[in-house]
């Protein structure tokens, strides 16, 4: 079967009223492929899903295969890549255990690599001031050598800002859009979205035609969160679209970082107040960022020296491997593939944390420093 065969019961599975990224992923437990659910019986479906009919009726029917196609059709003709999960170019941070929401289905046109080895999300108030302008414009020229991915939400102020700054020091953007790949929002950024293709792109989990609701903008920010490595704020008020990308980034056990203001100002207040609560880490520069995220000068990552193995013991090497090979794993992911018990495994991992060797994260998750 082609991989438009395939495509279309991916994009109908995501279109099924009452079923939602989490339900659709707990199906796929179930049928392994969306094709099987569509050819289940109504029995089959049943046992599944009990008196919801709604549900029931909607799969049998195949009403949203027409659509289904629509949307192939257009993606053929605009060049723009259907990522299903189970696609080798889905974002594979957006995989991990934490991120149980992500989208079975994602929209994408550019050029940039979703996995790129160093992705920052750069989020912010649409209404930034003049230090706001600076700080994104010497934080991303500061990380201009590193090979570094910036990724925003192509929304005003500190979005926008982001996105220019980067493709003015060559580094790729991505913008993370509330409605499908066939228009802009705002309408002022069309020129800058076009340019983001040739050095970036846009990626969605809107269909085309899907209408500018309000609701879509905070539910695109975890995908703007768990699209990165970190997340910096720079300006946030009290409340916003910005927070909500730090609350969700927070629990998806990423990095987050906020750059401090005046207690006076307004659109530094939710900023200090990320700091203030031990949500964020405080950012004065990218000196910050590179030290907290382990990151080393020109590209590079930071790691152990190879001699550094001949102080590991069979076990602690083990555990270094497993970290090395996955980057990022919580305490119970990690006594999941290797053979040790938990009072073992947190021994282990203090005593190589002590060495310096690596870090613990928010919510038990460690990494190689």
């Amino acid at each position: 079967m082609g991989s438009e065969n395939r495509e279309i019961y991916w994009i109908a599975l995501s279109m099924v009223p009452g079923i939602g990224c989490k339900t659709a992923h707990q199906l796929l437990e179930v049928f392994e492929e969306p094709e099987n659910l569509f050819i289940e019986t109504r029995k089959g479906l049943e046992t599944v899903f009990g008196k919801r009919t709604n549900i029931i009726d909607a799969i049998l029917s195949k009403s949203m295969f027409a659509e289904a196609e629509k949307e192939i059709k257009y993606a053929s003709i605009n060049n723009v890549k259907i990522l299903t999960y189970n696609s080798p170019e889905y974002p594979q941070r957006l995989k991990r255990a934490e991120c149980s929401d992500n989208p079975i289905v994602l929209y994408y046109r550019g050029t940039a690599n979703l996995n790129s080895q160093k992705i920052i999300s750069i989020v912010g108030t649409r209404k930034a001031t003049d230090y706001g302008r600076r700080v994104v414009e010497e934080l991303i020229a500061d990380v201009k050598n590193e090979n570094v991915m910036i990724v925003s939400g192509l929304a005003y102020g500190v979005d926008t800002l982001a996105h220019r700054m980067a493709l003015q020091n060559g580094l790729p953007t991505v913008g993370v859009l509330g409605h499908g790949l066939d228009m802009i929002y705002p309408n002022e950024n069309v020129s800058l979205a076009r340019e983001m293709l040739g050095n970036g792109g846009l990626l969605t989990e809107y269909m085309t035609g899907t209408k500018i609701d309000p609701h879509n903008f905070p539910s695109r920010n975890r995908i703007i969160a768990a699209l990165s490595d970190a997340v910096v704020v720079i300006e946030a008020a009290k409340k916003g679209g910005a927070l909500i990308t730090a609350e969700v980034a927070g629990s998806y056990n990423r990095d987050v970082f906020a750059v401090p203001g005046k207690v006076c100002d307004q659109y530094s207040e939710g900023c200090n107040n990320l700091i203030k609560n031990n949500k964020a880490h405080l950012m004065q520069s990218a000196q910050d960022l590179f030290y907290i995220m382990g990151w080393k000068k020109n590209g590079k990552r930071e790691s152990v020296q190879t001699s550094m193995f001949v102080e590991l013991t069979p076990e602690q090497k083990i555990i270094y491997d497993l970290l090395l090979q996955n980057r990022e794993l919580t305490l119970d992911e990690i006594s999941l593939k290797c053979e040790l018990s938990l009072p073992k495994i947190a021994s282990i991992l203090l005593t190589l944390e002590l060495k310096n060797i690596i870090k613990c994260l928010p919510g038990k998750m460690y990494k190689i420093m």
